[in-house]
């Protein structure tokens, strides 16, 4: 037949540290609602920047200048990035690929010819094929060929339309523009040569007119006296535009990126500093308030010394008394760490309704880790207090 604990529990003088016992419920409250809050956010954190991040093939794609300030301009060794520039940054772990963006040395005019009455000066520029979004099998030069591919940038494209009508200029889609050709005209030391040059395709990540790479390299020797090895811009091919590494290096070397493409990066490194922060902090409220815990365990079974010492001399065993004093804090855990679990997806709900507006990347429920987390925690605290009771009833024996 069983025993029955609770004939001796009033031998437990219990009731004498009200004021330890309740200050530590709250503490240990407080700090399992911080570390599951904080948890929840870190991970809201994560999930927002991997949905948020335009990739493809698995990485992002930014271009990078130098910082042209007053003290820099007009030297072109200071703004121009220099081949060990291009060799250390491709030593960096967080940067898959580097490919300058080669320019032309000479000077280049596009014209619509008798379709469309426009002529303008313009660059040109060639970028690795493997960093080019769009890239069609059209777009290729073999040296001696008067027909050259051109990619153009959606931007540029739009903006054409957007002033062509105030310039008497007709608008064009980009099915239309891609069947005419243009006139291009590369200006030579004493002589001009003229191409003829036809959109292939539109990038939406190179704001740039874009020609195969052999045929740039070829004109710049043909129509330029220098043989220039600098670029002024680079495409990066990136694991995580938003790698806090990355944002860390560039703003070190003092390059300069757009700002929207790494919003989130630099947002994650404040955010995830404020969110480990409170997580630390709200687990040392947890330890802090679990020691206290111990020290009303240990006054309670010094207050109760002479019981369980009478107790353990009429036979009852150290560990079924251990076992039962313990047992009854495990629903007070069990209420604090549920309690904060309920504030917790409380709080996410309130978030993802009121804050992201229901955004899908993120759930309403909270992450199955905060509810492992709050398991654990309760584990941690039920184990810590039978180690501590069976300790202290063993020092009585």
């Amino acid at each position: 037949m069983a025993v029955a604990f609770k004939p001796i529990k009033p031998l437990l003088q219990t009731g004498t540290s009200a004021y330890s016992r309740w200050f530590s419920y709250i503490g240990l409250g407080i700090g399992v609602l911080l570390l599951l809050c904080s948890v929840q956010m870190f991970i809201n954190i994560q999930h927002l920047l991997k949905e948020g991040s335009i990739r493809k093939d698995g990485f992002d794609f930014v271009s990078i200048t130098k910082n042209i300030t007053n003290e820099t301009m007009g030297q072109p060794e200071k703004n121009l990035f220099q081949p060990q520039d291009i060799e250390d940054i491709k030593k960096q772990p967080f940067i898959a690929g580097v490919s300058p963006l080669l320019a032309n040395d000479f000077r280049v005019q596009l014209s619509a010819g008798n379709i469309v009455p426009f002529s303008t000066d313009m660059f040109l520029e060639a970028l690795d094929n493997e960093f080019i979004d769009t890239l069609p099998s059209s777009f290729q030069w073999q040296e001696g060929e008067q027909n050259i591919p051109i990619i153009l940038s959606s931007d540029f494209f739009e903006i054409y339309n957007i002033f062509a009508p105030g310039q008497g200029l007709p608008q064009l889609s980009k099915e239309s523009a891609m069947g005419m050709p243009v006139v291009i005209t590369c200006f030579g030391r004493d002589n001009s040569v003229n191409f003829t040059g036809r959109i292939v395709a539109f990038s939406d990540r190179v704001n740039s007119v874009l020609v195969p790479k052999n045929f740039l390299e070829w004109a710049n020797r043909t129509f330029s006296n220098r043989n220039r090895q600098e670029a002024s811009r680079l495409f990066l091919k990136l694991k995580d535009v938003n790698d806090p590494q990355l944002i860390r290096y560039l703003d070190s070397k003092n390059y300069v990126v757009n700002k929207d493409k790494t919003l989130l990066g630099r947002n994650k490194m404040v955010l995830q500093g404020i969110f480990s922060g409170l997580g630390i902090f709200g687990l040392l409220v947890v330890v802090l308030a679990l020691m206290l815990f111990s020290f009303y365990l240990q006054l309670v079974i010094a207050r109760s010394r002479e019981s369980l010492e009478l107790l353990l001399t009429l036979g009852y065993s150290p560990k079924w008394l251990g076992k039962n004093v313990s047992n009854q804090f495990v629903p007070v855990y069990i209420f604090i760490v549920l309690t904060a679990l309920l504030f917790t997806q409380l709080m996410q709900w309130a978030f993802h309704k009121f804050v992201l507006f229901n955004r899908p990347e993120l759930s309403t429920a909270v992450s199955w880790m905060v509810l492992l987390l709050a398991v654990l925690l309760i584990l941690m605290a039920v184990v810590t207090n039978a180690r501590l009771v069976k300790k202290l009833l063993h020092q009585l024996g």
